[in-house]
């Protein structure tokens, strides 16, 4: 089809909206190792995993089969308040990179909570109600995934507690905010309210935090609330799975047109946007397809992929979590406060773990000062504030942008834009006057973490 007859945004209607998320796994040859029960180190049952999380939820997770689940119709009518989102072409940046390549971006930022977040957060609080659970709990880095939980929330009537990553707190007292005006209530992580945070603080007085704190914090509220369970907005498969829903309708809206993505791209903090991004394209390149060239990008501070090792750990800093077999630097790696919260998870979904370890994925790492970079090319031309997160996929996505340029292939470039930035101007402030530096962890720093990991047969 002519290029001409490609509009700017591609939009799906009301009607087009998925009924059905995608389980990659069930399109996977080979799935990834189930979750160990630490204190016996055989593969959790849903029995194992019921004091924690809701009973449907369960189901998903240790669903490995079935590549189509249907999706319940109180969950669509939610969705229809924000969904479909817009495929975007990137005409703008194109033009400013002088790239033969074609550019486009999937926008999860058309909601209140400014991202991907609330896809997931709707559906696990739709099934906590369903259940008859009266309360939830839940940590928070960047505090998307807070704000889309504490909007689904307000929207079911179920009270919830955020444990928000201190330093995320501390840099983002807006975004702590709307979390409250939704009714959530907001503790800065670790804290002195729970046992786990007491041990930490002791521990690292000075720490500001981490995911794994938070969890750490979350689930101890959990199991020790009546009627509370917990729930996690990233990192596992049942969450991999209603994020599919930004592939599913990217696929529709490229057909409509005649697109085939050469290359596909996503930030990858604990792997649900990029999870849910190439799912049902990832589905049909094992299947033989397609050939696309799927890429992670992770901040250089926090690289869990490319310089993590892929064993089994806890998910938490606590060691509270059942056992999950995936990239990791250690339960124990405390991150440096860098500007992309979202992205600073010591480990990865192991749905996205398995695929990278199958040669499916390509992982690269990008410093903090080059992803802003990218973000403001990216902001003065297509007129989006992107999120630090979201920009690491951009600044990728330029790069390969480039060497179209170079090479003379007019490449089709996909990229995940998870959500916007208009909650990180302390980051971007960092980046205009000059203050903003790149960390990257030595070997030493990391071995750190590596010494928190533990000694398992399945880790030899």
């Amino acid at each position: 089809m002519s290029e001409k007859h490609i509009p700017t945004k591609i939009y799906l209607s009301e009607d087009e909206i998925c009924r059905k998320w995608y389980n990659v796994r069930g399109a996977m040859k080979e799935k990834h190792d189930p979750f160990l029960n630490p204190a016996t180190l055989k593969p959790c049952t849903f029995e194992d995993l019921r004091p924690v999380f809701c009973d449907d939820l369960i189901e998903q997770e240790l669903n490995q089969t079935d590549e189509w689940i249907d999706i319940p119709e109180g969950i669509i009518d939610a969705y229809k308040m924000f969904r479909p989102s817009p495929l975007i072409r990137a005409y703008s940046l194109e033009k400013e990179l002088g790239t033969p390549a074609h550019i486009y971006y999937k926008f999860e930022g058309n909601n209140t909570s400014g991202s991907h977040k609330l896809n997931s957060a709707i559906a696990q609080v739709y099934y906590a109600k369903k259940q008859g659970l009266t309360s939830l709990t839940t940590e928070t880095g960047a505090g998307q995934w807070g704000t889309a939980l504490s909007m689904a929330c307000a929207f079911y009537g179920m009270d919830l507690t955020v444990y928000m990553v201190k330093v995320s707190s501390q840099q983002k007292p807006y975004r702590r905010e709307v979390m409250k005006t939704y009714g959530a209530n907001v503790v800065a992580s670790p804290s002195d309210t729970t046992n786990v945070g007491k041990k930490i603080l002791a521990e690292f007085p000075e720490t500001g935090g981490s995911l794994g704190c938070a969890i750490s914090e979350a689930i101890e509220t959990a199991v020790t609330t009546p009627n509370c369970r917990y729930v996690l907005g990233s990192v596992l498969d049942h969450v991999v799975l209603h994020q599919s829903i930004i592939g599913l309708e990217t696929q529709v809206a490229m057909k409509k047109y005649d697109i085939e993505p050469d290359i596909i791209i996503g930030c990858a903090g604990g792997g649900s946007n990029l999870g849910g991004l190439i799912s049902p394209f990832m589905g049909d390149r094992i299947k033989g397809k397609n050939n696309i060239h799927f890429i992670a990008v992770e901040p250089a501070s926090c690289p869990s992929m490319t310089r993590g090792k892929y064993v089994y750990d806890f998910g938490d800093t606590g060691k509270t979590t059942p056992l999950i077999r995936m990239y990791t630097l250690g339960s124990g790696f405390m991150p440096s406060p860098n500007h992309a919260g979202g992205l600073r998870y010591h480990g990865m979904s192991p749905i996205i773990s398995k695929l990278y370890h199958d040669g499916y994925i390509e992982a690269r790492s990008a410093e903090q000062t080059s992803v802003f970079a990218a973000a403001s090319t990216f902001a003065k031309v297509e007129g989006i504030l992107p999120a630090p997160e979201s920009s690491h996929a951009i600044k990728v996505a330029i790069d390969e942008a480039l060497k179209c340029k170079e090479t003379g292939e007019n490449k089709t470039i996909l990229f995940g834009l998870t959500g916007t930035g208009y909650f990180d101007m302390a980051a971007y402030m960092a980046y205009n006057n000059g203050t903003m530096s790149d960390y990257i962890p030595t070997d030493e720093d990391l071995q750190v973490g590596f010494n928190s990991l533990l000694d398992v047969p399945q880790n030899k």
